[in-house]
Order: C-alpha cells, then sequence, then structure tokens
C-alpha cells in the first residue's frame, strides 16, 4: 500500500460551498470509483475500503458531505440546507472532481445507505457507469426489524427534537452514533422515514426536478440479514425509485464473510476484505457475482 497515491482537496459544489475530499489512487488506475457515504458517517469512515481499491489499481474518491465532519461549518445551528441538497450539489460535485482527478477512466459508484438513495437527484449521474449499493434500503421505520423500531422511533420523537431544541442541530452522542446533523437532514429524514413510501411519493412534485427515472445504469444492492434497516424487503422498496435501471439484490450473511456481525455498518469494517473484492469484482468485471 506504500505506492498509493493520497491527496487531501476540497472542491465547491454549484452553489459554492466548499467540501472535503479525499483521493486514494494507485499509480496508474484502470478505474475511477466514487464513494458516496451513509448518513452521519464521515469520509474517514471509508479509508480502509478506499485503500483496499486502490491497491487493486482503483482512484476512489471519498467526500463528506456538507453539514458532516470536514464540510460542516463553523456554526452548525445556522446552516440553512435541506437533505436532497447532498444529491442535487454534493454527489454532482464530488463526482466531477473525480472526473477531473482521474481523466478518461471508466466511473462507477458505491454507495452506502443514504449514499445510494440520493443519485437520481444527480444532473450528471449518466457519467457513472455502475453502481453498488450497500446496505441501501427504504427508511421507513415500519418495514425495519422490529426489535429496532422503539429505538428509532425514539431518536424520531425524542432525542431528535430535544437535540434540535438545546442545540439547533443533531448532537452526535449517545443513541445517535453518527456525525453532528444539521437540522434540514433530520426534518426532512424524520418527514421521509414516517411514510411507507419513504420519499417516492414527493417525487411527483416536492422533489422536482429529478432524474431517477433517467438512471439506466446497473445496480446491484447488497443487503445483510443482521441489518435491521436495509433488509431484502426495503433494498427492493428503494430500486423502485430507479425503475429503468437494471438492478438486483444479492443477500449475504455474516458467515459468508467469516464474521459474527455485520450490521447496517460492518461492510466497511475491518476483515470485509472478501466483500470489497466482490463488490469491486462485479463492478469492473460484469461476471463476478458471489463470494469465493
Amino acid at each position: 500500500m506504500s505506492d498509493l497515491i493520497l491527496r487531501d482537496f476540497t472542491a465547491a459544489a454549484a452553489d459554492g460551498y466548499s467540501l472535503s475530499m479525499r483521493l486514494v489512487s494507485a499509480k496508474t488506475p484502470r478505474v475511477a470509483v466514487l464513494v458516496s457515504s451513509g448518513t452521519g458517517f464521515p469520509k474517514r469512515f471509508y479509508e480502509r475500503f478506499a485503500r483496499h481499491l486502490a491497491g487493486r489499481g482503483a482512484a476512489v474518491l471519498t467526500y463528506d458531505f456538507r453539514g458532516i465532519a470536514g464540510s460542516r461549518p463553523d456554526d452548525l445551528r445556522a446552516m440553512q440546507m435541506d437533505y436532497p441538497d447532498w444529491g442535487r450539489l454534493d454527489m454532482p460535485a464530488a463526482l466531477d472532481a473525480l472526473i477531473e482527478a482521474a481523466p478518461g477512466l471508466p466511473i462507477v459508484h458505491v454507495g452506502h445507505s443514504v449514499g445510494g438513495h440520493f443519485m437520481g437527484f444527480m444532473p450528471n449521474h449518466d457519467r457513472i457507469a455502475r453502481h453498488a449499493f450497500v446496505s441501501v434500503g427504504s427508511g421507513y421505520w415500519g418495514h425495519h426489524h422490529r426489535r429496532y423500531n422503539p429505538i428509532e422511533l425514539f431518536f424520531w420523537f425524542g432525542l431528535g427534537p430535544f437535540s434540535l431544541w438545546r442545540h439547533g442541530y443533531v448532537r452526535s452522542g449517545g443513541l445517535w452514533s453518527g456525525a453532528d446533523l444539521p437540522r434540514g437532514v433530520f426534518t426532512t429524514w424524520r418527514r421521509w422515514c414516517l411514510k411507507p413510501t419513504y420519499f417516492r411519493d414527493e417525487l411527483a412534485d416536492r422533489l422536482l426536478p429529478h432524474h431517477f427515472e433517467a438512471v439506466t445504469a446497473p445496480i446491484r444492492s447488497w443487503v445483510f440479514p443482521d441489518d435491521p434497516i436495509a433488509t431484502p424487503r426495503t433494498a427492493a422498496d428503494m430500486l423502485k425509485a430507479y425503475p429503468n435501471a437494471p438492478s438486483d439484490v444479492m443477500v449475504r450473511t455474516p458467515a459468508d464473510y467469516g464474521v459474527k456481525r455485520i450490521g447496517h455498518e460492518g461492510a466497511f469494517r475491518p476483515r470485509m476484505e472478501r466483500l470489497w473484492d466482490e463488490i469491486f469484482g462485479w463492478l469492473v468485471e460484469p461476471a463476478a457475482t458471489g463470494p469465493s
């Protein structure tokens, strides 16, 4: 891994907002990979994954959505934004930055959780050849594992509103282990997660303009039985937002990779190299389908 090239930089979204990014690349990459984070996950969470793919010949871009970690403003309380801004503004800027950093290479995308929800907001989505979804499922609480329902309902109606009242944003700590969240992320996220359709019913009016029906690049969605959020059912629900994209769902167990737990975030934790190779194989070599 010592021969990898690392570059930390910032790039401006279309509205001028500065986003923190990191490029991890082989010296002579053959493919460029955009990694879009889950809600509240900083780009550093995907560092091992990025380095692994770079070691296999990729140029990998990770980035922080506005309001998160390296892209957090000094005064998060005063930040004005809406959750879809991550898809409309930040993801397109990250893709443009990757294209500039790795000119001429095919572009593929790995979306974790909400990183797979928002690509239909990207006006430049057509530059991406394939999408690997990891733990991507509808946020509707009623279709999640029953044991998880009390936790998320307390988050939506207790901890979250209290934190907004107390701090002006959802503060990291306790039940919420992710990064601090801007008010505009929490309020829209909660609205969607309380509806069986999640955000799909809003695509006809409130969320216009968008490009969900124009996405035709293949999508493969990896889900894990011990993930209380992204289940086979919610993964299939989420794929309905991309009606013209060829897609399938791959259900994998922790035992497939020799680990005890994967859950909603474990796919990017240590000892998951076999999964990473599986994902990378499908992204660059379509015949690759399962764990060896």
